[in-house]
Formats: C-alpha cells, sequence, structure tokens
C-alpha cells in the first residue's frame, strides 16, 4: 500500500500558478487525457483511469475529517481494452469524471493542473511518502507554501462528489 498527502484548491484557471511554476523551473511533464469512472464499494472509493490509453483499477481511503489529508491507495495495472464493459459486469458505475490533467514533478510530489468537465479549473498536490511522514510533510509544505495555496479555500471532496452534489 502507498500512501501520499494531498491538497485540492479550487482556481478561476492556472495562469498564476504556471507563472509561479516556470519561475521556479518546475516543468511540464506530460499532459493526461484522463476519464475516471467510479464504482460503488463498502468502503473507500474504487475507480478505472482511463488515461492516454493506460487503464488503472485504483482504489484509495482517506479520513476526510482528519486535518491533513493522508490518503492511502493501491494500484492495479490492467492490459485490456475491455475493462470498462468487464468491470460493468458485476459493478455499479456511480459517475464517470472527465478532465485534462497538466502533470508537474517536484521532489516526489505530482502537481495537477486539473480542468474538469461540468467543474472547472483545480489544483492538486499529491506528496508521496518515501521517507517517512515527516520528510512528506516539509516537503508537501514548500510547496503550498510556494503555490501560496492558503489564500485558497481548501476542497476536501472528490470530483466525483462535486459532479453527483452539481448534478441535484
Amino acid at each position: 500500500m502507498a500512501r501520499n498527502l494531498e491538497i485540492k484548491v479550487k482556481l478561476d484557471n492556472h495562469k498564476r500558478i504556471k507563472k509561479i511554476l516556470s519561475t521556479n523551473n518546475i516543468k511540464l511533464a506530460e499532459v493526461l487525457k484522463q476519464k475516471d469512472i467510479y464504482y460503488k464499494v463498502k468502503e473507500g472509493l474504487l475507480k478505472l483511469r482511463i488515461e492516454n490509453g493506460t487503464r488503472t483499477l485504483i482504489y484509495y481511503n482517506r479520513n476526510e475529517k482528519s486535518k491533513k489529508r493522508w490518503s492511502d491507495y493501491f494500484l492495479l495495472d490492467i492490459n485490456t481494452q475491455n475493462a470498462e464493459k468487464f468491470l460493468d459486469n458485476f459493478l455499479e458505475r456511480i459517475i464517470e469524471v472527465k478532465k485534462v490533467r497538466e502533470l508537474y514533478l517536484y521532489n516526489n510530489t505530482r502537481i495537477h493542473l486539473d480542468k474538469v468537465d461540468n467543474l472547472g479549473y483545480f489544483l492538486e498536490l499529491e506528496t508521496r511518502v518515501v521517507n517517512g511522514l515527516s520528510d512528506a510533510e516539509k516537503r508537501f509544505n514548500y510547496l503550498v507554501m510556494l503555490l501560496d495555496l492558503k489564500s485558497y479555500p481548501e476542497l476536501r471532496d472528490t470530483y466525483r462528489n462535486l459532479l453527483i452534489d452539481k448534478m441535484r
């Protein structure tokens, strides 16, 4: 099981963040076209991510009520084009989230600049635990400060839930 520390904020656009990234020589690693299909599970979250032609089943669990957003997750690469149809045979589909993600990498942190269909612009940080929790927190807090993320309201919800709420 892997673990990371996360934050998500809503933005009007990505311009200000891109300028900070550029000034600090943090370069765009990749543009990812993603479709996440969420399935009903008893505990945690399960989604099939279809990303630039690859498929990964992702299960994660995190306590949304805790002060820090630590997330435990499992990734399972799937090497079949029929993964969607296969899973639909025995799992109940909840919702699809489509987005374009600009991925930046810095010191074992994934910086996501997301444009989510029907929701808008977001930034997510995911700092991976590689040398203990305190090291991850230190690296995470550095980027939170650098990108001035405390000046934005933190979202403690998934794109899945935000879309479901919007549809009600």
